[in-house]
């Protein structure tokens, strides 16, 4: 075991612990760190115990750990094992979603983070409603059809969401169904986008006219901008376009403990 400082690499330390022939390999924190250890255990095809000690733990929570209870997660180095689904932007995995648009700006402005559905609404309104609003022009190549859309928002989850909130989205059933699923927040009429951002503060965002979605193996998302600020897992990155994402099924061994 190892506390990790600030200035650890937990995937270099991984990786090490992968070669000095490791059988499994474990993680307390939250869902950027875990992702970060869950490509060397996909890597080296090692067991993988995600311990919910983070902010918001959606991985750990959907494969069944109390995120609210991290010492109870221990009992997963002894629990049974579940293969699921990994998501990759390019070379990098994500376990939950990549996040573009307006939600990812916030990622990127810490300021501006919050978990309150209330107080998001109260940030995000005037972003996507006022003239500054800045939409992406994206194209999805989606198994050989395109679909163009200027979105103030766009999400790329590893599994189907139930969507919840612009600023948070929901749980997923299942993490083995072996497909992406993007929501797509279109630049639409600011009466259609007041009436999702209203939905969205009452946690029913999926029932809004303005967010379209569709599922697939992979696909491939283009922009007229070099560079998209992201959120993958929560976390801020810059990535080049264009970006290609493909879903690697049942690619993680995940231990979880023996009751979830």
């Amino acid at each position: 075991m190892r506390v990790l400082g600030p200035d650890d690499d937990a995937h270099a330390l991984m990786q090490q612990a992968a070669r000095g022939g490791a059988e499994m390999l474990g993680m307390a924190g939250g869902d950027g760190s875990l992702a970060a250890v869950a490509s060397v255990a996909v890597e080296a095809d090692l067991p993988f115990v995600p311990i919910p000690f983070g902010t918001r733990n959606h991985f750990a929570r959907d494969a069944g750990f109390d995120r609210d209870d991290p010492i109870k997660g221990l009992a997963a180095f002894t629990g049974r094992e579940q293969a699921v689904d990994v998501g990759f932007v390019g070379d990098r995995l994500f376990l939950n979603n990549v996040s573009l648009g307006l939600y990812a700006s916030f990622v990127h402005d810490p300021s501006r983070k919050t978990r309150n559905r209330v107080v998001a609404f109260l940030r995000m309104a005037p972003a996507a409603l006022g003239r500054s609003r800045r939409p992406l022009d994206v194209s999805f190549d989606v198994e050989g059809t395109q679909e163009q859309h200027r979105a103030l928002i766009v999400l790329v989850g590893n599994n189907d969401y139930r969507i919840e909130s612009l600023s948070e989205a929901g749980e997923r059933e299942r993490l083995d169904e072996g497909l992406l699923h993007a929501y797509v927040v279109e630049a639409a009429s600011r009466r259609t986008l007041l009436g999702l951002l209203f939905r969205a503060a009452a946690g029913k965002a999926q029932q809004a006219e303005a967010l379209v979605e569709w599922a697939a193996e992979r696909f491939t998302v283009e922009s007229g901008r070099p560079r998209i600020h992201a959120a993958i897992d929560g976390e801020p990155e810059v990535l080049e376009t264009p970006l290609e994402f493909e879903i690697r099924p049942r690619a993680l061994r995940v231990l979880v403990p023996p009751n979830a």
